[in-house]
């Protein structure tokens, strides 16, 4: 059980204490903006409410500490063996912006397919685009084409049923072959390179794990259509950034709408920065006015279990 526990929160941007209090939670609780001052803080934690400043380090010094509650949906950064043989629990963020993702991702299509990116450059410079003659190179339209999603968690579920809302065919993408509904057809992910060519945009939405690290590299973005989109709100080492820069320089593909990145932030040197047929969001997709109320409602619900000895949390991953 844990009774009347400190919790830290650490994260450079969120106002997650002021959410919390907002619950009318009354749990005492530290809140921090910097790794150092997690680290600082550690020895005074029962709770951690933290992503990107976590270091693993931290499980062995952090005496107190008995649950973790990640900040992302994503917690391939814990070392969750360590974790385990510590007794420390953890739960991840799952769900709290599958909503705002989805939408990023078709805003990123959107965006691509109006040729939006372009208008707003156009704008800065009070340009108006005459009318274009090649009708190749005109916008699109997404009604009647094909999408392709690669993970279909609850992100993926909604970016499915956003597509079909705009008159999409969608193929959804999964280790299982199991679609839930509103997917038109379902491929395993060892088949995602036979669709590749017939489809119109590929989104992915899914988790980085060993088996989706490089899932798309030069080979699959060889086998896209010259006029395809690629659209990644997952996680940057799901693509092989090296092959995506070549494929854009080289119009293998018609542009990308890119949310995580390798390295993050995005060094001021990539080539990534300077691709007209590219659109860059600084890992944005679930960053909205919402999203630290739907962490702490998650965080509630298990201080909550956790207090009255449940074994089960909401999104459990140790």
């Amino acid at each position: 059980m844990l009774v009347e526990p400190t919790i830290l929160f650490g994260h450079v941007a969120y106002q997650l204490g002021d959410a919390f209090k907002a619950r009318g939670n009354r749990e005492r609780y530290i809140e921090v903006r910097s790794i150092d001052d997690v680290e600082a803080k550690l020895h005074d934690a029962d709770v951690l409410v933290v992503s990107r400043f976590w270091r693993n380090e931290w499980i062995e010094r952090a005496e107190r500490l008995k649950f973790v509650q990640a900040v992302s949906a994503g917690t391939e950064q814990f070392d969750r063996a360590r974790l385990a043989a510590r007794g420390i629990r953890l739960a991840s963020a799952q769900g709290a912006n599958a909503g705002a993702v989805a939408e990023h991702a078709i805003g990123l299509l959107l965006s691509l397919s109006r040729h939006l990116h372009f208008a707003r450059d156009r704008q800065r410079e009070h340009l108006w685009r005459p009318m274009i003659s090649d009708p190749n190179v005109r916008e699109q339209e997404l009604s009647g084409k094909t999408i392709a999603i690669v993970g279909l968690g609850e992100i993926g579920q909604r970016i499915a049923v956003l597509s079909k809302a705009l008159g999409m065919r969608v193929i959804g993408v999964n280790r299982s072959g199991r679609a839930p509904q509103g997917i038109d057809s379902i491929r395993t992910i060892d088949r995602l390179s036979q669709i590749l060519p017939e489809v119109d945009v590929v989104v992915l939405a899914c988790p980085l794990t060993p088996d989706t690290q490089n899932l798309i590299g030069g080979r699959q973005l060889k086998a896209m259509k010259r006029n395809a989109f690629l659209i990644n709100v997952s996680r940057g080492r799901v693509v092989d950034e090296a092959a995506l820069i070549e494929a854009l320089a080289d119009d293998i593909i018609a542009g990308a709408g890119l949310d995580c990145f390798h390295e993050e932030p995005l060094p001021a040197s990539s080539p990534l920065w300077d691709f007209k047929n590219a659109i860059i969001t600084p890992h944005s997709g679930g960053e909205t006015r919402s999203y630290e109320i739907r962490v702490i409602d998650i965080l509630t619900e298990n201080l909550g279990r956790l207090a009255r000895g449940e074994t089960q949390l909401r999104n459990q991953v140790v």
